[in-house]
């Protein structure tokens, strides 16, 4: 029984240094938080630990006035994306990537090895990003830890740990480049709204940032599926599959999130103009409510 057991274990053991840790790109292995998942699967454990149990300790506790926390966190992440899009335009451009179908450079070469910390960059980003959630629950925001928040930040980081540690450059160019210029601008949105309500005249643009979010999600599926179907794309067809059906999910989530904050407020603005009120009662609102 003991050397049954022993043997299943060391073929599980074998089977995760030949499909996991063997296949990685030999170039990145000594890069932090790369060659095995195990570092990136404990942050997202603890980072879901945070989530659940973080406002259950700010429960009786007043919030963090984080303003003033909030301006350069938000500024600092400008400021990395922005690097991360320089970088990666950089690399693709001097490199003569075509737009939709690149494999990897596996080379030592300074480009290849540019791209590949690009890549890098790009994962350890999405860790950073998690301290959104912990501000959320300092300042007791807990209705913005919904499962779109959760779900985006977790698998995120697990998405892109593949791509760095087995695929960095090639096709990940694409991701990387159009994700970070759209965080460019949330993360530009996210820092002017901390400033103060006084900023809010000067955001009307909310709505126009989710939309970009969307197409963002809609050409990471185009980009898969075309280097799936339509040419003979030396990239990886397992990766482009799932992230061609991760970038649905997504699309799927926030466009959700679209209607939730955009089209149902509309609604019920609408039915109290005409009113219609919950209970049935049809009620007349003022002229004043009306232009107010």
């Amino acid at each position: 029984m003991a050397s049954t057991v022993m043997t299943t274990i060391s073929n599980i053991s074998n089977l995760y240094e030949d499909f996991i840790i063997s296949r990685g790109d030999p170039r990145v292995q000594s890069w932090p938080l790369l060659k095995t998942p195990t570092n990136t699967v404990a942050i997202i454990v603890m980072y879901l630990l945070m989530v659940k149990l973080g406002p259950r300790l700010m429960r009786d506790r007043k919030p963090f006035d984080l303003r003033w926390t909030l301006v350069p966190f938000n500024a600092f992440l400008v400021c990395l994306s922005t690097y991360i899009f320089y970088e990666c335009i950089s690399c693709v451009i001097l490199s003569g990537y075509t737009l939709l179908c690149m494999g990897v450079d596996y080379s030592n070469s300074p480009l290849a090895l540019r791209m590949a910390r690009v890549c890098w960059w790009f994962f350890i980003s999405k860790f950073i990003e998690m301290f959104d959630s912990l501000i959320f629950i300092l300042r007791k925001k807990n209705s913005q830890l919904s499962f779109l928040h959760v779900y985006h930040h977790t698998t995120t980081a697990a998405y892109c740990w593949i791509g760095a540690n087995y695929l960095p450059g090639g096709n990940s160019y694409f991701c990387v480049v159009i994700n970070s210029f759209v965080h460019m601008i949330m993360y530009s949105y996210y820092g002017l709204s901390a400033i103060g309500p006084h900023m809010q005249k000067y955001l009307w643009w909310k709505k126009y940032l989710t939309w970009l979010q969307l197409v963002q999600f809609i050409a990471n599926v185009y980009v898969g599926v075309h280097a799936i179907f339509v040419s003979q794309c030396d990239f990886s067809r397992a990766y482009s599959i799932l992230g061609g059906a991760y970038s649905v999910s997504l699309a799927i989530l926030f466009s959700h999130f679209y209607r939730q904050a955009y089209h149902k407020p509309r609604a019920r603005k609408h039915d109290a103009v005409n009113g219609k009120m919950e209970n049935g009662k049809a009620e007349l609102i003022t002229e004043k409510e009306k232009q107010g």
